[in-house]
């Protein structure tokens, strides 16, 4: 069995890009390949992060591009694949063919560790690859194992769950561990709160029985002897990233600052909440607004690429959302929103308001 590869993939975001220094910092010895997928399409901050970054890590970071040796970008040699047919959360061949198979083609048959940015405040899985050769790590999360993990870990025979903890050193812990992993997972005793009455007992030991398992299956993992995380009892959250970033001297994309604006007398700040491309379809309205007013280049180039009834927005146009009148109304609406918001003490507001439009695609965006 050849080298496990462990790799860590920079989205030119914040959550990646800390995550990439964090390591760095804590597990020095784990040896990490670093790769990035460019649509050409990105924020010129985010490319700035990245060399940032190549200069922290001390290491190369793989560009990773879809459609190679086209004459155009990586984006719009697909768009032009796809008839001008642009994506959409219904729709995000953006994903799949500028992140997604670069990624996979670039990791080959090799076993990987793949390790992922989503933090510890966030209640999401993220993009866990259906190939069997890729395993995904979530360091930020008191659970650092992938869902599929944990219900495979649960849905083994009780007995030999069971089994694992004599292989564990779990002291005077090792009844109340063996007590929890006899209980039947139920509809009102789910997998998640066995999972939470396992973290009860024990970070630690939770993360070295569940290791134990991986070495029953054929997981990457159970190729290693040992696995530097198992002791990691951190939990990542929002401020620490952004502290993370600024302790660094990497720093923090400048799209994150806020922007005073002002609407009816009323004030109120905005920024872009993420990476990605300058276009997402998933960003906000008022991150079309902050597009519009403080990159009208980029907001053009946009524009452009609505024709043929094709449009970022299935409700509208981003003609019709630069309607003065139009703006005045998205401004207000997100002022409404903050106002909302203010009892979360966050300098960062667009990155915690709670809004369906800014969910995202956390291939893209971790």
């Amino acid at each position: 069995m050849g080298k496990i590869r462990h790799v860590l993939g920079i989205s030119g975001g914040k959550d990646s890009a800390a995550l990439a220094i964090y390591l760095k910092d804590k597990y020095p010895n784990l040896d990490l390949e670093y790769y990035t997928s460019d649509t050409g399409k990105e924020l010129d901050e985010t490319y700035q992060l990245i060399e940032n970054l190549k200069i922290y890590l001390g290491k190369p970071i793989q560009i990773l591009q879809g459609g190679e040796g086209s004459h155009l970008d990586p984006f719009d040699h697909f768009l032009q694949s796809y008839g001008g047919y642009l994506p959409s959360s219904m729709s995000r061949w953006c994903t799949k063919k500028l992140k997604l198979e670069p990624f996979e083609k670039y990791v080959g048959d090799d076993l990987v560790v793949s390790y992922v940015g989503i933090r510890g405040d966030e209640d999401r899985e993220g993009y866990i690859s259906k190939r069997t050769n890729i395993q995904s790590i979530f360091p930020y999360r008191q659970n650092i194992w992938s869902e599929d993990v944990i219900s495979k870990f649960f849905n083994s025979e009780i007995d030999k769950a069971i089994a694992l903890t004599d292989n564990v050193d779990l002291g005077n812990k090792k009844s109340r561990f063996i007590d929890t992993l006899a209980k039947q997972v139920t509809p009102r005793y789910n997998q998640q709160s066995k999972l939470n009455d396992l973290f009860t007992n024990g970070v630690k030991e939770t993360n070295y029985l569940v290791f134990e398992f991986l070495k029953t299956t054929t997981y990457p993992l159970a190729q290693e002897s040992d696995f530097p995380l198992l002791d990691n009892e951190d939990v990542i959250v929002r401020d620490d990233v952004f502290r993370i970033l600024e302790e660094s001297g990497v720093g923090v994309p400048a799209y994150y600052k806020k922007i005073d604006f002002e609407v009816e007398g009323k004030k109120g700040q905005y920024s872009r909440s993420r990476s990605g491309c300058y276009f997402c379809f998933f960003q906000q309205k008022i991150e079309w607004v902050w597009l519009y007013e403080q990159h009208p280049d980029l907001f053009q180039k946009a524009l452009e690429y609505e024709k043929d009834g094709y449009n970022w927005n299935q409700k509208e146009s981003l003609s019709e959302l630069i309607d003065p009148n139009r703006i005045k109304q998205i401004k207000e609406d997100y002022i409404k929103k903050q106002e909302r918001s203010t009892s979360v003490k966050s300098q960062y507001l667009l990155d915690i308001l709670d809004d369906s439009e800014s969910e995202g695609c956390a291939a893209c965006f971790i």
